[in-house]
């Protein structure tokens, strides 16, 4: 289409009447080939939304963008300078961002069901839940997330949970084109805060849980709340809210919309498990829901994925998948990257899981999660991340000292942080003499955990791995899907569940030769 087509499109013919009258208006009839918010990613016929960012305005980078061919710039600024192309002042660059983004793209969420994801924790595995029973109901699904991209047949690397408005659109149009009917996309609230999602239609839209996380970027849990209900404050008055009011947050998520399905473990909702049953084999449970009871199987493990699974239970009957796909589709994950993921075999004699939890709530529930799971030890190995919510540190030190018989704390992505000081802030936690709350609850001091402090994370998981006892549980902690470890300026190569199972290969030559 043609600037002026784009601009009409995505209603911003305001913007293009404060240039038209002092432009050549054969500059208005370019063909657009792209929006782009990124000054290197700018071609020939790209749109440049030159975004604020913390440090550094886009506008800086307007004259280069138009000398890569940009044939128009949107800027929260007046012109630095005559750039011999249209520059459209806008009050909001991220609104326009991803208005201009959904006409580019024509609109591709309101050819297919998106669900939108949001909470800090089980956003991923509800994502992949919600996408198996799709696909078991013979709806082909794509699938936004911290892991993966999935169009289609390709699986794509996921650089953030939520990316950037015109990668968003660009990816559900590719899904459309590839033939999709649904799409299940995890919705970050830094992704909610900034709009990349602004102008997407959403079948239906999930609500988690709400814990401390990302009080570096929001500032406050009130903040964080915020941008979370803004998920439900934009949904279609038709569409479903789909929320778990176990959670006291989820109370004030339901008032914000005129249709939610609720789903619950420890108080009556919509979609309620009459019963069930956890084990490292998996979950059994009957589950209750408006449009019948379902018998449920599934080989993910822990109390945490009961929450999940009724979550997708919700979504997938609110959008009339049959009852027996939804068996079917559960049933048949077989299990989430770095989620909970059992990464020891029958042939190992103790139990060695890797988990994604990186903050106190979740270490919490899932260590309570492991401790039901093997009469034996339970040794922790975690970090923090650098140049985040300083704040859990101590908090996570607290949750894995009560909970854990071992703790091994180690290096996270330290980014420009020392990670020496890092551990320190997770010790005053685990030293501290008086009772710390942590996630809403007192944890009172029991017994003395040992501790040790292992910098290299490779060598903390190997120590940690090769010093069990028989029947122990060892939990990797933090990293979870990851492939990567950020350390200062680079990004080096680094895999829990790679180095476990190289630990567990050495364990067993060990005690083999003795």
């Amino acid at each position: 289409m043609t600037l002026a087509e784009l601009l009409q499109v995505a209603d911003m013919n305001p913007l293009m009447s404060q240039t038209e009258d002092r432009l050549d208006q054969t500059l208005f009839a370019q063909t657009v080939t792209g929006i782009a918010y990124d000054s290197r990613r700018v071609s020939p016929g790209s749109v440049f939304v030159a975004l604020k960012g913390q440090h550094v305005d886009g506008i800086t980078f307007a004259q280069q963008a138009q000398i890569q061919g940009a044939v128009a710039i949107v800027s929260e600024s007046p012109p630095l300078a005559d750039i011999g192309v249209p520059w459209l002042t806008t009050e909001d660059a991220r609104q326009s961002l991803a208005e201009l983004a959904v006409a580019f793209y024509r609109h591709p969420s309101a050819e297919m069901l998106v669900v939108g994801i949001t909470g800090t924790n089980g956003k991923t595995t509800t994502a992949y839940l919600v996408d198996s029973i799709f696909e078991s109901a013979g709806v082909r699904c794509g699938r936004l997330g911290s892991i993966s991209y999935r169009v289609g047949s390709k699986e794509l690397d996921a650089k953030r949970t939520t990316p950037e408005a015109p990668d968003v659109q660009r990816l559900l149009r590719e899904m459309v084109d590839h033939g999709c009917g649904a799409c299940a996309m995890e919705v970050s609230s830094h992704a909610l805060e900034l709009k990349r999602v602004d102008g997407t239609k959403f079948a239906a839209a999930v609500f988690t849980n709400l814990t401390r996380d990302h009080l570096d970027f929001h500032g406050d849990m009130g903040t964080y709340l915020h941008a979370k209900r803004r998920l439900f404050q934009m949904i279609p008055t038709e569409s479903l809210a789909i929320v778990n009011v176990d959670d006291p947050a989820g109370t004030s998520i339901v008032d914000l919309v005129q249709h939610s399905i609720t789903y619950a473990i420890d108080r009556d909702a919509d979609v309620f498990p009459d019963r069930f049953e956890t084990s490292l084999e998996g979950i059994s449970m009957d589950v209750r829901t408006p449009q019948g009871s379902l018998v449920v199987n599934s080989l993910l493990i822990g109390r945490s994925n009961v929450y999940n699974i009724l979550a997708a239970v919700a979504v997938c009957i609110a959008l009339d998948s049959p009852l027996s796909a939804v068996e079917q589709g559960i049933a048949g994950l077989k299990g989430v990257p770095g989620r909970l993921q059992v990464v020891s075999d029958q042939l190992d004699d103790l139990t060695v899981m890797v988990d994604y939890a990186h903050t106190d709530d979740a270490l919490k529930l899932l260590l309570e999660t492991v401790r039901q799971l093997s009469p034996g030890r339970v040794i922790t190995v975690f970090g923090c991340g650098g140049d985040r919510d300083r704040t859990k540190r101590p908090l996570m030190g607290v949750v894995a000292a009560r909970l854990s018989d071992l703790v091994v704390i180690t290096t996270d992505n330290p980014r420009s942080e020392d990670p020496g000081d890092i551990i320190e802030e997770i010790m005053r936690g685990i030293e501290a003499g008086e009772d710390w709350q942590v996630a809403g609850e007192i944890q009172p001091r029991k017994h003395r955990t040992s501790t040790v402090a292992i910098v290299d994370r490779r060598v903390a998981i190997e120590e940690a791995i090769c010093e069990a006892h028989a029947g122990d549980i060892v939990l990797i902690a933090g990293k979870g899907h990851e492939k990567h470890q950020i350390m200062g300026d680079h990004t080096l190569p680094f895999d829990d569940v790679a180095t476990a199972k190289d630990a567990l290969t050495r364990r067993k030559t060990k005690f083999r030769v003795s």
